[in-house]
């Protein structure tokens, strides 16, 4: 198996990216899982006391698609995947409130429904946008950074790691953005740790499924990263 690092020449690097059989299908699958959880977000379902967007059902996946593309393929692989994930997520924004304002056909009865869903709303928008970026770079970096500490062992303790860390930053700043001055400070606290106990536990319990794939694509695709000399900078 081929221990990758950015020291390595850029023809060398290039070549090796480009005979990856697996990164752009598992990236096409984060874009898509990412753009669903947007959509069906607004809906909330009770579990006990508990009141869980129906995006939870998805939106933590995202986070472990980062561990996968961080592990294997090393923090510029998750860089590329988390900017083509904004920019799909903003162009989804986009679309949807354009066919919302375009007046309806005369025949055309279900405008009301169709704004429900797909009209959006500008700052949770916005703050869903900012969260995510901030969470899931925030998740690569710790990854990234504790695999070298572990020198590559206790995958466990990076996935893990990784998503406290994550999460933290993406739940902490979307609650924050989308309903400070309009919830008091309490409710927003109560939003944030609820939300992140269920991300976490989520994570945590698929743990054994991000074993199973990272063994996977290390076997099939020959490489195992390490980031010893990567810019982090996500503009890089």
């Amino acid at each position: 198996m081929q221990i990758a690092s950015e020291s390595r020449d850029a023809v060398t690097g290039r070549k090796a990216a480009a005979n990856y059989k697996y990164l752009d299908s598992f990236i096409t699958l984060f874009v898509v899982i990412l753009v669903v959880s947007n959509l069906i977000a607004p809906k909330f379902f009770a579990v006990g006391p508990l009141r869980i967007s129906a995006a939870q059902m998805l939106f933590p996946i995202t986070y472990i698609f980062g561990d996968i593309f961080t592990e294997v393929y090393g923090y510029s692989a998750s860089r590329k995947a988390i900017w083509y994930g904004f920019f799909s997520s903003f162009l989804m924004v986009v679309i949807t409130y354009i066919a919302v304002v375009i007046p309806p056909a005369p025949e055309f009865r279900d405008e009301a429904a169709y704004e429900t869903v797909f009209k959006p709303v500008g700052r949770i928008v916005a703050a869903s946008l900012i969260a995510y970026w901030c969470g899931e770079f925030a998740n690569s970096y710790t990854m990234a950074k504790l695999k070298l500490v572990t020198k590559g062992r206790h995958l466990w303790t990076r996935t893990i790691g990784s998503t406290v860390v994550g999460q933290a930053v993406d739940t902490t700043v979307v609650m924050f953005a989308a309903f400070y001055g309009t919830r008091s400070v309490g409710v927003i606290v109560n939003l944030i740790v609820s939300g992140y106990l269920i991300k976490v536990v989520y994570e945590t319990l698929m743990t054994p499924v991000t074993y199973a794939v990272v063994n996977f694509l290390k076997r099939a695709e020959g490489v195992d990263y390490f980031d010893y000399e990567t810019n982090f900078n996500p503009f890089a």
